[in-house]
């Protein structure tokens, strides 16, 4: 007889101090990164005037700076404790916050961005080490779909503060919203001081001291869940797009849509997470949450063969079936990450775990392109076929990955 796992919440709220902790910090951290998303491009082009072609170069070095950082930082949290360098980490990003208000020249503002993704994805890399630690017995998928809703619901309301800096327009609304963002990152950052101090891993003499990369199948299951985020990109992008250049939809379609997932993530994600919590079952939800995906791209591809009413019930209809499957892979994504990942390594190996989102978000954005709004729906069935491919793929390797973790000197996982 199967023992059920106690609750991870009650009436919305972690049962366990230490979860609870994290929550609050995240929903902070993210309430001021939601403001700061909606206004900060729209800032630099319209009151600073900067080009978007500079803008978008400036945060493309920052996205850069993020993926070279994102495996030592994990590593560093790993052997030096996690609590504490999660805690330096979160002070750094709440110090250089507010800097990039400051830049007049596109190379300053890329060295600020650039700056504030060294500690933004530390902290990043760092936090999930921390969650692995404190959300034990099987519930860090559980927790770490908790955490998706809660920081949707935070990134949608500070969306509406960036909102009114829009509307007021003015130079010093929007440098309120930087500032802002580096009050509610140092409130996250003193937050992290209320964990436990987490012991550091003490490296045994002679191992490597990245060890992630010689773990050929977590390798390997890193590239599989990292093109399978391509559907992110999908709908972020190639939805917008293709909303505006192929479909007789109004363009705040765009706007309706990002609402719409972002409440159904806020409401539905832990419980469609549930049914993730092991490797085999991570790469089964996969499968399932594919599925879904697919059929949504199918939907999503007919938009352009009717008129505006058309084109919005059929967005509308393959943007919910998308985002079923969303919330499906999501879950299966962080079964399979987390599971095959050692207990005194999560840093690290989540750390590198998270590089293969960020690849795809360099290369995502131009493939995403050209299949949605050159390719239109011919693309759109091509995305549907790749995700389905990417997903079946991840059954026999992640059978492979469990099997050989011996053979990789990973003893602790929680499979």
């Amino acid at each position: 007889m199967s023992v059920v796992p106690p609750p991870l919440t009650r009436h919305g709220i972690p049962l366990e101090r230490d979860l609870r902790v994290l929550a609050l910090g995240s929903f902070a951290n993210r309430f001021g990164a939601g403001a700061v998303m909606t206004t900060s491009a729209l800032y630099f082009t319209r009151q600073v005037g900067f080009s978007a072609a500079e803008v978008a170069l400036a945060m493309s070095v920052a996205a850069v700076v993020g993926i070279v950082v994102q495996v030592p930082a994990g590593h560093l949290g790993d052997t030096r404790g996690p609590r504490r360098v999660l805690t330096w980490a979160m002070v750094g990003a709440a110090a250089t916050s507010a800097l990039p208000v400051l830049a007049r020249s596109p190379w300053q503002l890329a060295l600020l961005l650039g700056l504030l993704a060294l500690f933004e994805r530390s902290a990043g890399s760092v936090q999930q080490g921390v969650i692995a630690q404190l959300a034990t017995g099987g519930r860090g998928v559980l927790f770490k779909a908790y955490l998706r809703a809660v920081t949707n619901t935070a990134i949608g309301l500070g969306s509406v503060f960036g909102g009114a800096a829009l509307v007021i327009d003015e130079a010093w609304a929007y440098v309120s919203v930087f500032v802002l963002n580096a009050v509610f990152t140092a409130f996250a950052a003193w937050n992290t001081t209320r964990l436990p101090d987490l012991p550091p891993y003490v490296r045994i003499e002679g191992e490597p001291r990245l060890a992630v990369l010689r773990d050929v199948p977590y390798v390997v299951v890193t590239a599989i869940t990292g093109l399978f985020a391509v559907h992110f990109f999908v709908m972020d992008i190639g939805l917008a797009l293709y909303i505006s250049q192929r479909t007789e939809a109004p363009p705040v379609m765009v706007a309706i849509l990002l609402i719409l997932n972002t409440a159904c993530v806020a409401l539905f994600q832990v419980r469609l997470s549930q049914r993730a919590d092991s490797v085999e079952a991570g790469a089964r939800a996969l499968v399932r949450g594919a599925v879904w995906i697919a059929a949504g791209f199918a939907i999503v591809a007919l938009a352009d063969r009717g008129d505006a009413t058309v084109a919005i019930v059929v967005l509308v209809v393959g943007s919910l079936v998308h985002v079923v499957g969303e919330m499906i892979g999501s879950g299966g994504q962080w079964g399979l990450q987390m599971g095959l990942a050692p207990h005194e390594k999560q840093g690290q190996y989540q750390g590198f775990a998270g590089l293969g989102f960020s690849v795809v978000a360099v290369i995502g954005p131009p493939v995403v392109t050209y299949l949605c709004v050159d390719l239109g729906e011919v693309g759109w069935l091509v995305l549907a076929g790749l995700m389905l491919a990417i997903a079946l793929a991840s059954v026999p390797v992640s059978r492979w990955a469990l099997a050989s973790r011996g053979r990789y000197g990973v003893l602790t996982h929680s499979g």
